[in-house]
């Protein structure tokens, strides 16, 4: 089991930059992929980016791609997600997940969530 817990989600302007951080409790977490998922008010969870367990490989979002940065600190058990640029429509829920057992890009195959952070982009 993991337990996942999000932090550094708050309020920012457009343009602006935020730093996520999602601290696992557990065994094993240096053992599973993570990624970060986001869920905008009335939509679906959709996927933002993704970092392998082994080679630390990483998959963007074509909407994240040259705006955010994920990272993983095994050592400590933690990851982040780093987003600058911010634009209105980033505007969102964030999750932290880990251990996938398919396409990664589906949040019905992670299996460990946290609860979330909350990030609204102002214009």
């Amino acid at each position: 089991q993991v337990q996942l817990v999000e932090s550094g989600g708050g309020s920012v302007q457009a343009g602006g930059f935020l730093r996520l951080s999602c601290a696992a409790s557990g065994t094993r977490f240096s053992d599973y992929s993570v990624a970060w998922f986001r869920q905008a008010p009335g939509k679906g969870r959709e996927f933002v980016a993704m970092i392998n367990w082994n080679d630390f490989g990483t998959r963007y979002a074509e909407s994240a791609k040259g705006r955010f940065n994920i990272a993983r600190n095994n050592a400590e058990n933690t990851a982040s997600l780093e987003m600058s640029s911010l634009k209105p429509e980033d505007t969102a829920v964030y999750y932290c997940s880990a251990y996938s057992t398919g396409r990664y890009h589906s949040a019905g195959v992670w299996h460990y969530w946290g609860q979330g952070t909350q990030v609204p982009v102002s214009s």
